[in-house]
C-alpha cells in the first residue's frame, strides 16, 4: 500500500501552527487500516485525540479540517497545495545542524519569504522520514539531503526551486 511510505506525523499543522497531538499517529494507522470513511475517520480521528488532548471547542472545526487533510494525505490524496515553505532539519541539535538551520535562514532572507521551521531531534521521529544520517534537510515534504553538511549555494538552489514551486 503506498500510503505507508509516508511517515505517519505525531505534529499536524493546526491553522498557522504545528501541534503534537498524543496518539495522532496509532489512530491514523487504524483509520488507514480499516479504510474508513472519511467522515467516519474524522469522526474516529478526532474522539481518539482528543482523549489524551486538550482541544478547545472553539477549535474543533480547525483541529477536524486538518484531521481530514492528514488523512487525504496519508491516503496518497493532494490536498490543497502548500501555500508556504514547510521546512524541517533532522537531527541531534549540534552544531552542524545549527549552522544548516542558520543556512536556511540566510537564504529566506535572501529570497523574502517567510517559513515554518520545525527542528526534529526525537530519533523515532527522524526514523519516520525514512532518514537514517543526520543532518538531513526536509523541504515542503521532499528529503533535500542527509548524511552531509550542504553548502550554501544548495541550501540557496533548493529554497527557490521550492519557493516557485508555490507559486506557480
Amino acid at each position: 500500500m503506498q500510503n505507508q511510505d509516508i511517515p505517519a506525523p505525531r505534529t499536524i499543522r493546526i491553522g498557522a501552527a504545528n501541534i503534537g497531538l498524543i496518539g495522532l499517529d496509532q489512530a491514523l494507522s487504524k483509520a488507514l487500516s480499516e479504510q474508513m470513511p472519511e467522515e467516519a475517520a474524522v469522526d474516529f480521528l478526532f474522539a481518539t485525540v482528543s482523549r489524551e488532548n486538550y482541544i478547545p471547542i472553539t477549535a474543533e472545526p480547525i483541529y477536524r479540517e486538518a484531521l481530514l487533510g492528514e488523512y487525504r494525505r496519508r491516503q496518497g490524496i493532494q490536498g490543497p497545495e502548500l501555500r508556504n515553505l514547510t521546512i524541517r532539519v533532522l537531527g541531534s541539535g549540534c552544531v552542524t545542524c545549527n549552522k544548516l538551520s542558520a543556512m536556511l535562514f540566510e537564504a529566506l532572507q535572501k529570497f523574502g519569504l517567510a517559513a515554518d521551521m520545525e527542528a526534529v531531534h526525537d530519533l523515532d521521529e527522524i526514523w519516520r522520514f525514512g532518514v537514517t544520517k543526520t543532518p538531513a534537510l526536509i523541504i515542503n515534504g521532499t528529503v533535500k539531503c542527509a548524511g552531509r553538511m550542504p553548502s550554501p549555494a544548495e541550501v540557496e538552489e533548493w529554497v527557490g526551486e521550492e519557493s516557485e514551486k508555490l507559486t506557480a
